[in-house]
C-alpha cells in the first residue's frame, strides 16, 4: 500500500478550504484517509497554513509521496528541507547540532520574508483605503457644491442692454457718405457736350466732296482736242488735193 500527502476539499462554492491528509493511493481525492496533518486557506493573503511538522515530518520519513500542492505547503513551512537535513545525518554528512543550527536560521529567514509580505500588504491595503477615502471625499464635495449651485437663486439681471444698443443710431450718420455719389455721376453728362458740338464740324468735311468731284467737269476741254482731229484731217487731203 502506497501512501500520499495530499489536500482533502472542503468550505463553499467560491470559497475553498483544504485539508492536509496522509491517505491512501486508492482512495478518492475527499474520501477515507489516515492522518489529517493540516488545513490550508487560500483565500487570505498571505495564505494561512496550520500544519503538524513533526507528524508531516515522519510520514516523508517513512515514504508517504506528496502531491504537488502538499509538496509547495511542506516546502513552504520547512518540512521538506528538514527531511533533507535529516538524510544527510544518515549519511554521515551532518550532525544534528549541524541540522538543527540551519534550519533554524532557514526559519529565522523564512519568518522574516512572511513579516515584510504581511507588512507590505497592510502598507498597501492602508494606502488603497486612504485613497478611496480621499476619492469618496472629493466626489462628496463635488456633489455638495452641486447642490448648492442648483438651489442658489440666479441674480437679477440688470436692464442696461438698452444703453449699450444706442451705439447702432450713428450708422446712419455713416450711410450719409453714399448720397455724394450723384455728384460724382453728373460728369458724365457733361460728355454728350462735347461729343454732339463737335460732331457737325466733322461732319462738315463731306460737303467738300464736290469740290473735288469738279475734276470731271475739265473732261470737254479734253474732248475739245478731239474736235481738232476733223480740221486737220481736212488739210490733209486739202494737201493731196493740191
Amino acid at each position: 500500500m502506497s501512501t500520499r500527502i495530499r489536500l482533502q476539499r472542503h468550505g463553499k462554492k467560491g470559497k475553498p478550504f483544504f485539508h492536509i491528509v496522509a491517505a491512501d493511493s486508492r482512495s478518492k481525492r475527499d474520501g477515507r484517509f489516515i492522518e489529517k496533518l493540516g488545513t490550508y486557506d487560500p483565500t487570505k493573503n498571505p495564505a494561512i497554513i496550520e500544519l503538524n511538522f513533526e507528524s508531516s515530518l515522519s510520514w516523508l520519513q517513512k515514504g508517504a509521496e506528496p502531491s504537488d500542492t502538499a509538496r509547495a505547503i511542506l516546502s513552504y513551512k520547512g518540512v521538506m528541507y528538514k527531511n533533507h537535513l535529516l538524510k544527510g545525518v544518515l549519511k554521515g554528512a551532518l550532525t544534528e547540532a549541524d541540522v538543527e543550527k540551519k534550519f533554524s536560521a532557514w526559519l529565522s529567514e523564512k519568518e522574516a520574508k512572511i513579516a515584510k509580505k504581511a507588512s507590505d500588504l497592510d502598507k498597501s491595503s492602508a494606502k488603497s483605503k486612504a485613497d478611496k477615502l480621499k476619492l469618496e471625499k472629493e466626489a462628496n464635495e463635488a456633489r455638495a457644491a452641486a447642490i448648492i449651485a442648483k438651489n442658489t437663486p440666479e441674480p437679477e439681471v440688470v436692464e442696461e442692454a438698452p444703453a449699450a444698443e444706442a451705439a447702432p443710431e450713428e450708422a446712419p450718420a455713416a450711410e450719409a457718405a453714399p448720397e455724394e455719389a450723384p455728384a460724382a455721376e453728373a460728369a458724365p453728362e457733361e460728355a454728350p457736350a462735347a461729343v454732339t458740338e463737335e460732331a457737325p464740324a466733322a461732319e462738315a468735311a463731306p460737303e467738300e466732296a464736290p469740290a473735288a468731284e469738279a475734276a470731271p467737269e475739265e473732261a470737254p476741254a479734253a474732248e475739245a482736242r478731239t474736235e481738232e482731229a476733223p480740221a486737220s484731217e481736212d488739210d490733209q487731203k486739202e494737201a493731196s488735193a493740191e
